[in-house]
């Protein structure tokens, strides 16, 4: 490999702790807000309308086997990590992506089944 090679590869990869960005901090903090948002809210219609009001069955079936308390902790726990891992692999739109599809596939309805109940 030339050296004219190495230069080009030494600008395509940026140490983890040389590169600030504020739009990926911004986006994995958005999302496990989003997480925690949906856990609560999740948590609140389990406990008032059981368990088959969740829609997904990932986390519905992770309840049914560990319970309401400990399953969906497990089961938000596991989402927040993922986002972590996918921000630290820098793929922000990815986790950009995921947290407004949280909020209009989880809080949104959520919060409509709250507010006309």
């Amino acid at each position: 490999m030339g050296m004219a090679n190495l230069v080009k590869l030494d600008r395509l990869y940026k140490p983890w702790d040389e590169t600030h960005n504020t739009f990926g901090n911004v986006v994995v903090l958005g999302f496990v807000i989003v997480q925690y948002l949906d856990g609560i809210l999740t948590y609140l219609g389990v406990s008032t309308w059981g368990l088959t009001i969740e829609a997904n069955p990932v986390v519905s079936s992770v309840m049914a086997y560990g319970g309401l308390g400990a399953g969906l902790v497990t089961a938000k726990l596991t989402a927040i990590a993922l986002g972590i891992v996918l921000h630290m692999q820098r793929v922000h739109h990815l986790v950009a992506f995921l947290t407004l599809f949280y909020v209009a596939a989880a809080i949104l309805p959520w919060t409509a089944l709250f507010l006309t109940h």
